[in-house]
């Protein structure tokens, strides 16, 4: 079973920086995909961006260009690197795993994620 645990969350003014972190515990697949979920106050939950277990990555329009998502080479830790912040951009982070190489081409699919971290809130002010 895995266990994650987002990080890095905080304030920041709008067009700043911020760089989220989801360490993975447990046993981890060797094909799965690995992605961000948001959701703001009186929001819906969004995906943000998702991360196969052989490279390939998809992003939500809103934050395509502006984020990054990797992991690093023991692929337990995903990281989310958000450049260009916007207000808009203020939401409780999760992180989000499954099983099998296969990342829903709809980013914003969540229900085929059978482990989610706790979150963590990013606020970034005008």
């Amino acid at each position: 079973q895995v266990q994650l645990a987002e990080s890095g969350g905080g304030s920041v003014q709008a067009g700043g920086s911020l760089t989220l972190f989801c360490e993975a515990s447990g046993y981890t697949a060797t094909s799965n995909c690995m992605a961000w979920f948001r959701q703001g106050e009186g929001k819906e939950r969004e995906g943000v961006a998702s991360l196969r277990s052989d490279g390939e990555t998809r992003y939500a329009d809103t934050v395509k260009g502006r984020f990054i998502i990797s992991r690093d080479s023991s692929k337990k830790i995903l990281s989310l690197q958000m450049n260009g912040l916007k207000p808009e951009d203020s939401a409780v982070y999760y992180c989000a795993y499954k099983v099998g190489g296969y990342c829903p081409r709809d980013t914003h699919q969540s229900s085929s994620f059978g482990a989610w971290g706790p979150g963590t809130q990013v606020t970034v002010s005008p």
